[in-house]
Formats: structure tokens, C-alpha cells, sequence
């Protein structure tokens, strides 16, 4: 199976390539787009800065001229934060997408959003990014769109906690996403 695994803001980082290659040794293609064309960021405020200064509609562009060569063979698309949202938007405009695997971030969605994918989460709990409110709210708007959807949270976790280079990083529950990550898309 083919995986379209999307960079977080921080930009295409090694933690990005070692999910790859975790996915490669299960068994998995994986195809890693560079949406910020080579730029990276050392801090989230930097990442946003360079996620501002392209552009959500730019972003979303390069993200669908990237999967598109692999799209028609039904891909899962994953991706980390806001990798995890535009993973979103191109597995709900997909109708050929085999699932969505979202680490540390959702996406807002239409009132008219249809899919009938299998979705899984991983996130912090408490996380400043995806508050409970938040969360209920997408959990119910992805549900009413079809969705079959699996929430995992991880209390006391950092936002982007299985990124070892950071501050947020958090071995146990990056295990246990990973672990719990790999037997969702064995099961795709």
C-alpha cells in the first residue's frame, strides 16, 4: 500500500524520514513530499511563518501535484499537524483514498464533507493545538461525513511528541502511537 506522508510545520526534518522508513519496514510505499520546497524551521513559530508566507491554497496545490501519481491506486494519506491537515483535505477529496492516518493535527471540514475511509488519531491530551472541545467537534462532523474514526490521545504528551528532536518528545507514547499506528494500516 501506498502512504502519502505529509511534514508537520517544522518542515521535511529527519523525524519525518524515520516515520518513513518505520513505514517502509512494515511493508509500506511511502512517498514524502516536500511542501516547503527544502525549508525547514528550528521553532513552531518559524514553521508558521513559512506555512503564512506560501499560502494555505499554494500548500494544498503542491500537496495534490505530489500524490497524484499515486492516487488512482487508492492511497492512505498521513501526515504530522498541519501535514495531518492537508492529509485531511486530500483524503476527503479523494474518493479513491484507502485511509487517513492523522499524528498531532485535524483540519476543519465542510458541512458537506462524504467519506467512508477508516481515520485514526493520535494526539496529546491536553493538547494547545486540538482542544477537547475541538476534538469533540471534529469527532462528530467526521462521523456525519461517514467516517469510520478512531481517537487515541496520550495524557501528558507533547503537541508533536514523537518527534525525538524536540522538546515535546515522548517515548512511551510514541511506541505506543507507532505500534497502535502500524496494526490500523496492516488492517487497511
Amino acid at each position: 500500500m501506498t502512504i502519502v506522508l505529509f511534514h508537520s510545520a517544522y518542515g521535511l526534518r529527519p523525524a519525518v524520514y524515520a516515520a518513513a522508513d518505520r513505514l517502509r519496514a512494515a511493508g509500506h510505499e511511502v512517498v514524502v513530499p516536500d511542501l516547503y520546497e527544502g525549508r525547514t524551521a528550528r521553532t513552531v513559530e518559524e514553521g508558521m511563518a513559512v506555512r503564512d508566507e506560501i499560502g494555505r491554497d499554494e500548500l494544498l496545490r503542491r500537496a495534490v501535484v505530489a500524490a497524484a501519481p499515486f492516487a488512482e491506486q487508492g492511497v492512505v494519506y498521513a501526515g504530522f499537524s498541519l501535514g495531518g491537515s492537508v492529509a485531511q483535505n486530500l483524503a476527503l477529496g479523494d474518493d479513491q483514498a484507502r485511509g487517513l492516518l492523522l499524528l498531532h493535527g485535524t483540519s476543519d471540514m465542510t458541512d458537506d464533507a462524504a467519506t467512508d475511509i477508516p481515520v485514526q488519531l493520535h494526539v496529546a491530551d491536553p493538547d494547545p493545538f486540538e482542544t477537547d472541545d475541538w476534538l469533540n467537534a471534529w469527532y462528530l462532523r467526521m462521523r456525519k461525513a461517514g467516517a469510520d474514526v478512531e481517537i487515541h490521545r496520550y495524557r501528558g504528551a507533547g503537541h508533536l511528541y514523537t518527534d525525538p528532536e524536540l522538546p515535546d518528545y515522548d517515548a512511551q507514547a510514541a511506541t505506543r502511537t507507532w505500534s497502535v499506528a502500524l496494526d490500523f494500516l496492516r488492517d487497511l
